[in-house]
């Protein structure tokens, strides 16, 4: 079982609350801890540990979050994916917890608790980011009697730290569009920044610290280095049309072309990449994880609720590596017909990992598990087929980016007029096909390599992995050109408004900071 190398706990008695003037409790803690340079990397630890965890006591206890009942609807990636699939074909949820319908029904208002979890979230983790910078200034580490020594290996955890904030920003860019930019703790009422402005912050972010990460794949696990850095930026700069009105497929091609100029190659098997010791694959497809481990950093977030959640029906949740079925998640036949051959889907495409016995391929009450293909795409079973260390918190590490991503922003990138070559774009697909169907079977020519192909292959590729929402709205598919099974609270499906393209700034912000404005229409 792999040890967990940065989700440790950070000891610092860190307030628990949702203000954005986040500071310390104690405060002798930055005159003391800090003296002792491992303090600076237990902190960077504490802001990693936001993407997944909850609070200070593992799965339960001392949440970090408190505008919900229950802990574990404030794990980031819960919180987060929510927001990418369950508003898309990808995704539908039996649950009836309040609001949570709203993402499949695109009926979300400024008072979904689904909506304020994932805006506090990003601004708890910006928050901890911002004081850990304010911590490790040149200053502060002369202050506290920091070693040359230590001081330059606390410049790299300034410059991971930075990584990390821009990271959350981009997830408000896309997600909210018009937050405020926050790069110091204050007392303030902070001022709405514009999506043009924030995009310049995060790229003006991205490009201060690109020379000073670590290489590619020399970092430790579940720490960034430039790979990551490059995948941001590809990632940016795709979207970069859709969301400020600006060209910048090339930028977005050339930072793809970075990462897969790195050394890194797909993993030999696809399904392997979502398992419990998919932290194998760090030197050959996953460039950036959220690391988990069932025994030391539990959780009722990330991949457990991936795990759990898609499990129900006649699935024996053993086969899983787990005990506890939540019979939630399932997808829509939208979603299973991009993949050849419809009714026996995995007969014809292996990435296609859906459970059908039991299950039907329609959804005629959403409410029940067994309408439509269930999706155990992520599991806690290793490799070898064993279980994860621990059947209730699982061991799988989540992909925030992984290299087939990269093959495909290129594809798409160059094909919307970016600088490259469309040869190596259907060069780069047809490796994710010749993995998914053992030969070269399945490739296709250059003429065949449309944006329409590549939109279907990020999903035959990418599903369930936190694209889909964003992915639809740069091809302008999300609300009013789009229509999928129970999209807008209809089972044939409906047009959405296109202001719900993004998401409300959640009301409770409004009533506190009267400087902000809501969001078009909300």
């Amino acid at each position: 079982m792999k040890k967990l190398v940065i989700f440790l706990l950070f000891l610092l008695p860190l307030a628990a609350c949702t203000d954005l003037d986040l500071k310390p409790k104690d405060g002798d803690v930055d005159a003391v801890v800090f003296r002792d340079p491992e303090a600076y990397r237990s902190y960077l630890a504490k802001v990693y540990a936001a993407f997944s965890h909850t609070g200070q006591q593992g799965p339960a206890g001392r949440p970090d979050i408190s505008i919900v009942p229950d802990e574990g609807f404030t794990s980031y990636i819960r919180a987060y994916w929510k927001a990418q699939e369950l508003t898309t074909d990808e995704a539908v949820i039996a649950w009836t917890d309040a609001g949570i319908r709203d993402m499949n029904d695109h009926n979300w208002s400024s008072e979904n608790q689904f909506v304020r979890v994932v805006y506090y979230r990003i601004f708890y983790i910006i928050a901890y980011a911002n004081d850990f910078l304010a911590q490790s200034t040149d200053a502060k580490l002369e202050a506290n009697g920091i070693s040359a020594a230590d001081r330059a290996v606390i410049q790299l955890y300034r410059a991971e730290a930075r990584f990390l904030r821009a990271l959350a920003y981009w997830h408000a860019l896309d997600l909210f569009r018009n937050v405020p930019i926050l790069t110091a703790i204050s007392t303030e009422l902070p001022v709405q920044g514009s999506p043009e402005e924030l995009f310049s912050f995060i790229e003006g972010e991205l490009n201060a610290i690109e020379s000073v990460m670590a290489d590619p794949r020399t970092n430790e696990y579940g720490r960034a280095d430039k790979a990551a850095v490059w995948m941001l930026q590809a990632k940016l700069y795709l979207n970069a049309q859709a969301q400020i009105g600006v060209d910048r497929y090339s930028d977005a091609a050339t930072a793809a072309k970075k990462v897969i100029d790195a050394g890194y190659s797909l993993a030999a098997n696809y399904p392997e990449l979502f398992m419990a010791d998919n932290d194998k694959e760090r030197d050959t497809e996953l460039i950036f994880t959220l690391p988990a481990d069932g025994i030391d950093a539990q959780n009722w977030g990330s991949t457990t609720f991936l795990v759990h959640g898609a499990i129900g029906g006649s699935m024996v949740d053993a086969d899983y590596g787990v005990s506890g079925a939540w019979a939630g998640m399932r997808t829509t036949s939208a979603m299973v017909a991009k993949f050849s051959g419809a009714t026996v889907p995995v007969a014809q495409d292996p990435r296609a990992i859906f459970y059908t016995d039991g299950q039907s391929l329609e959804i005629t009450d959403i409410g029940t598990f067994t309408d439509g293909y269930a999706v155990p795409k992520f599991t806690n079973k290793t490799s070898a087929g064993g279980d994860g260390s621990n059947n209730t918190w699982c061991d799988t590490d989540y992909p925030m980016f992984r290299l087939a991503d990269a093959y495909l922003i290129y594809a798409e990138a160059v094909l919307r007029g970016g600088t490259g070559s469309v040869g190596d774009a259907v060069g780069y697909i047809n490796l994710l096909r010749e993995r998914a169907y053992g030969n070269n079977s399945a490739n296709i020519t250059q003429a065949q390599l449309t944006l329409d192909f590549v939109l279907d292959e990020r999903v035959r590729e990418l599903y369930w992995e936190g694209t889909r929402r964003i992915d639809l709205i740069r091809y302008g598919r999300f609300t009013d050109q789009g229509i999928w099974p129970w999209k807008g609270g209809v089972a044939e499906g409906r047009l959405t408004e296109s202001w719900r393209n993004i998401f409300p700034i959640p009301s409770s912000d409004l009533i506190a900071n009267p400087r902000l404005k809501q969001n078009p229409e909300y």
